[in-house]
């Protein structure tokens, strides 16, 4: 997963933005090194294995398992990190991370005028952040499933968060955990709001609800979304407020407000 700070704005002197992209780097290694499942060795392994108590592990698992707990909660247990018998918070830590780390050592940099906007991009999932004063838009492309290097779309924000989850990438990895079987009706679907940890956890809860059932929107705090599903059906909408392409029709552009506004004036 290749992960990215960018930012935009006059720069005269950088050092203070590679400081911050430094000290970045330095904690989501630190926060993959104790959460990754794929390690024998992190904190999230060892409690699984009972080789290390709560207390004792890195204080930043206390602070996501409450996060979980909320989460699968909210989401009727659409997502839920013990489905598994054991604490995995894959689906929204990566989010958690982002956004953490964002706003801990990228949002001084625009509080303090030095850039106009900044952000980090882990892996096509976006934290992105703008000044109230200035005129800088970011612009992103949503990825076409089934046609790489092709977007579906595109949307404009001033700050807020994006996160993509799907089959597309990576095969059948999510879990839908009612049944302990894979979630394979949607190929990706894309969520929009402030908060990356929002949108990582409504983009996982999307894809194992299945393509058909939009019930959880009313209960996100998604500001709008995409889903795809395998058959290339597409849902989207912004707020609570959703609709469906049949399967095989080409699907508007998701554009920004302000384009849709210009393209009905013309």
């Amino acid at each position: 997963m290749g992960i990215h700070v960018v930012s935009a704005g006059p720069l005269d002197d950088d050092t203070q933005l590679d400081r911050a992209a430094r000290e970045a780097f330095g904690d989501l290694e630190h926060i993959e090194e104790v959460f990754t499942p794929f390690n024998e060795g992190s904190d999230i392994r060892r409690l699984a294995r009972g080789d290390l108590s709560i207390c004792d592990a890195d204080p930043q698992i206390m602070e996501v398992l409450d996060l979980c707990m909320t989460a699968r909660s909210r989401t009727w247990g659409l997502f839920d990190p013990w489905w598994r018998g054991w604490f995995d918070p894959t689906g929204i830590v990566k989010g958690w991370a982002v956004e953490q780390t964002t706003r801990r050592h990228l949002a001084p940099l625009v509080a303090s005028g030095l850039v106009d906007a900044v952000g980090i991009n882990a892996g096509g999932d976006m934290q992105l952040l703008s000044a109230e004063e200035t005129t800088w838009t970011w612009n992103v492309g949503i990825a076409d499933p089934f046609t790489p290097g092709a977007t579906l779309g595109r949307l404009s924000l001033r700050s807020g968060a994006v996160a993509t989850s799907g089959t597309a990438e990576r095969g059948s990895h999510i879990i839908d955990p009612r049944s302990s079987h894979p979630a394979r009706s949607v190929a990706s679907a894309t969520v929009v709001a402030q908060s990356l940890t929002e949108a990582d956890l409504w983009a996982t809860v999307a894809c194992v609800a299945g393509f058909d059932d939009m019930s959880w929107v009313r209960d996100s705090t998604s500001e709008s979304a995409l889903v795809v599903g395998v058959d290339h059906g597409v849902r989207r909408w912004v707020g609570d407020a959703a609709d469906a392409t049949p399967p095989g029709a080409a699907p508007t552009p998701w554009i920004s407000e302000p384009e849709r506004e210009r393209r009905h004036a013309s």
